[in-house]
């Protein structure tokens, strides 16, 4: 049978029967006319012939070649296959701030699933955990990446096609700078703020030209290290934004103003240095009289992490006093259901043009929510190319904290790499198969299944929750848990049948890639994490207080999974940060410390 490469390509057609030798020629022809990045590959008897108009469509058309190749029926088939990119640009942005900081290695094995999935462009989020010259107070305990880390990793993606773009908050997620007392005026609030009942630290910058000067030195200091003409200068949810030092700006001019006038004083010396300059859309797409302000070269990139099912889900379930709650946080409920479309509403309606950014659904959970990664970045995809959108950045955070393993997100880079180069012909991919074939090399096919079955778990707990699984919550806020993120028992016991018999399969697994037994080890890790929240849940009574019968046990057995926890960071990740990330373990801990005693 025919191979099928990945992603598949837009249009493919074999004929078995005949098909080049191994010495047959290799034929290769430059035409202007073919789409850009895209190719034409035929083979025949006579041999190959590559077709393509640019660099990048001779990447491509040879890294095909390639899976052809591996085929042991390629010399006895026939290909002619036509294939270009639905979307310029494809990106993945990957979270370095928020606990973990990648090793080297590991961040050469992203580089391996990026090339794999035709990725071209690679962000790092950074907020404190690069190395700035004058800041050690800062990251001095981060682990951060330093300049030869980023210049290295920067020729290493330049050698597979693929940017490397810097990603530097310069607005709201500053907190890692304003606790320390040198900078602590440069907060909008400098005595934090209470969302949701819950007091934070500052985290947002007061919108002045001194904070835009500071910022614009931190971009300078780093920007030096990558060779491409783009950026990233974030800008998102600024929580604190008007209710502080500039309330009474806000008040006279309006806060989408002062959020704007602040943002293009940051974006201002990056455009005129010819730089394209992203920015998160969150707060400017909700202010239609700043529709018509957005300077050449400067793109709104509008976020959505939860799929439209899922949201009707939520949606449906939702009590009165859900609803309510979201409403007095000016959420519009009604059309909350409509994902990127309601996210963009205000872009869409002016015409301005715009990229999309879904999410791989890994962060605020265990192991993944696959179903929600699969329909957001549908979502995104059908929604950026009905309006000509340039550009798909499928992200991967790590809000509180990266629990998950790394591996939880292969699967969904993958997918969201092959429906941004053509949604068509990959919305129904087999990334199981992709995973344990091409990136895995698990000659039994177990790891890949596994991983995509244990991102299946969260559908499966019958409470749907925004960008969350329950499984994380439990352990993380077990004294907050809202009545709607408990599952019920029938569904926990489903839950734990599906952990138990991934836990069995995955003893089978071989995988022969070069982090192969790491992928075991820190899915297995993760998968004992979530089977021990489901029994936590168990032992929750309804007034939020554990049997006190069970926390002992259960206190034991957390202690054994941290110490693993520990080994697997260490497998992946540079050691500042881990402190902060076994910490965030500690509402569970004291629950049951307090039932246990």
């Amino acid at each position: 049978m025919p191979v099928t490469p990945f992603p598949r390509p837009r249009s493919m057609t074999s004929t078995t029967g005949a098909g080049p030798a191994a010495d047959a020629p290799l034929r290769v022809v430059l035409d202007p006319s073919t789409p850009a990045q895209g190719y034409r590959l035929q083979t025949s008897t006579e041999g190959t012939t590559v077709t393509h108009a640019d660099a990048a469509g001779l990447r491509y058309a040879l890294a095909t070649l390639d899976q052809l190749r591996a085929d042991p029926g390629f010399s006895t088939t026939s290909y002619d296959i036509g294939d270009h990119p639905d979307f310029p640009v494809r990106g993945f942005m990957l979270d370095v701030s928020r606990d973990r900081v990648p090793t080297r290695r590991t961040l050469a094995r992203w580089v391996d699933v990026l090339d794999l999935a035709r990725v071209n462009a690679f962000e790092l989020y950074t907020e404190h955990t690069y190395a700035f010259r004058g800041e050690q107070e800062v990251w001095q305990d981060a682990s951060p990446l330093t300049a030869g880390d980023l210049r290295w990793l920067d020729a290493l993606c330049a050698s597979r096609g693929i940017e490397l773009v810097c990603n530097q908050n310069t607005l709201g997620h500053m907190e890692r700078f304003l606790k320390h007392p040198r900078h602590a005026r440069r907060a909008e609030n400098e005595d934090g703020s209470t969302m949701r009942g819950v007091h934070r630290p500052p985290s947002t910058l007061e919108p002045t030209a001194e904070n835009a000067e500071f910022v614009t030195g931190l971009l300078e200091d780093v920007t030096p290290n990558f060779r491409t003409r783009r950026l990233n200068v974030g800008a998102d949810e600024p929580f604190e934004l008007g209710t502080g030092k500039s309330a009474r700006r806000a008040e006279e001019a309006g806060l989408g103003t002062v959020y704007w006038e602040y943002v293009t004083s940051v974006l201002r010396p990056w455009l005129d240095r010819g730089y394209t300059v992203e920015f998160w859309a969150d707060v400017f797409g909700d202010h239609p009289e700043l529709m018509d302000k957005v300077p050449a070269g400067a793109v709104p990139v509008v976020w959505q992490y939860d799929s439209p099912q899922l949201l009707a889900e939520v949606l449906d379930a939702a009590s009165p006093g859900q609803v309510q709650e979201w409403e007095s946080l000016g959420v519009d409920v009604t059309a909350l259901r409509d994902g990127f479309r309601d996210r963009a509403k205000l872009l869409l309606e002016a015409g301005v043009p715009f990229w999309v950014a879904p999410g791989a659904s890994n962060w605020n959970s265990l192991l993944g929510r696959w179903d929600n990664a699969v329909g957001n970045m549908v979502d995104a995809a059908e929604v950026g190319l009905a309006n000509g959108a340039q550009g798909y950045l499928n992200t991967s955070w790590g809000d509180h904290g990266h629990w998950d393993p790394p591996s939880v997100a292969f699967g969904p880079v993958l997918f969201g790499g092959a429906v941004s180069w053509s949604l068509e012909a990959n919305r129904d991919v087999d990334v199981a198969a992709v995973l344990s074939d091409a990136l895995l090399l698990d000659p039994h096919r177990v790891v890949g299944d596994v991983l995509v079955r244990a991102g299946g778990v969260c559908a499966r707990l019958g409470a749907p929750l925004l960008n969350a699984s329950p499984l994380c919550l439990v352990l993380r806020e077990p004294d907050r848990l809202k009545s709607w993120a408990v599952p019920a028992p029938g569904a926990l016991d489903a839950a734990q049948a599906e952990l138990l018999s991934c836990l069995h399969d995955l003893r089978a697994g071989d995988p022969a890639c070069s982090d192969g037994d790491v992928v075991v080890r820190e899915l297995t890790q993760a998968l004992h994490l979530a089977e021990f929240a489901v029994r936590v849940f168990r032992a929750r009574g309804q007034d939020g207080s554990f049997d006190a019968g069970l926390a002992p046990r259960l206190l034991t057995e957390l202690d054994d999974l941290l110490e693993e926890h520990r080994a697997c960071w260490a497998l992946r990740s540079r050691p500042g940060g881990l402190a902060d990330s076994l910490a965030a373990f500690d509402p569970v801990r004291h629950a049951l410390l307090r039932a246990a005693t």
